[in-house]
């Protein structure tokens, strides 16, 4: 369940079910485990920056609603489900609330090739109404940084996905990779599209 306060700037707080609190906490044991020194750990940690040769995917997608209320949508964590394939199995583990800012790490979960993989989030910029971006610093890449960005446009909004990325071991998974990076962009354009061709979510 969302709750939002409408004061200018104001953030979404997220309530969730019980018994969340329990999973993260293992979720986060298990990382944990998997950041100590060993091969495990190694593969899971994501580059601190963003090394050459990035690969680049770069969507816009106009829907029928206004700024404000387009930023919300995307600032509700839960609604990251809703614009994920299915076949991916995406799970977020971090119990809410989780209001969103600058250094926030949110855990999630997902299988690649029925391979459940943990991947850690940390928002590194956050400008209500106007962009975010999250950086992947656990999990499946070597590096992902994805900026959100929200203009108006003529009908509504354009939300402008502009993303980084860098598969582990690109050499022998790059072309799968980036298949697979473009199957759930096209995914999420069209929910997207559908969704708010509703009406306001």
């Amino acid at each position: 369940m969302v709750s939002t306060d409408h004061r200018r700037g104001a953030l979404p707080v997220l309530s969730g079910s019980p018994g969340a609190r329990e999973r993260w906490s293992a979720h986060r044991a298990r990382l944990a485990s998997a950041g100590s020194p060993g091969l495990l750990g190694r593969m899971l940690r994501a580059d601190a920056s963003g090394p050459p040769l990035t690969s680049r995917l770069r969507r816009a997608t106009i829907v029928p609603a206004s700024i404000e209320d387009t930023f919300a949508f995307f600032s509700a964590a839960e609604n990251l489900e809703r614009l994920t394939p299915a076949w991916l199995h995406f799970t977020i583990l971090t119990p809410p609330p989780m209001v969103m800012r600058v250094g926030l790490e949110i855990d999630y979960r997902i299988k690649v090739y029925g391979f459940p993989i943990p991947w850690r989030s940390r928002i590194d910029v956050w400008e209500p109404g106007v962009r975010f971006v999250d950086r992947q610093i656990v999990g499946p890449y070597r590096w992902w940084r994805h900026e959100h960005r929200f203009a108006a446009a003529a009908g509504g909004t354009r939300v402008i996905d502009d993303l980084e990325y860098v598969p582990r071991a690109r050499w022998v998974t790059g072309a799968l990779v980036r298949r697979d990076v473009e199957r759930i962009f096209d995914f999420r354009e069209r929910t997207l599209v559908q969704i708010f061709a509703r009406g306001t979510p």
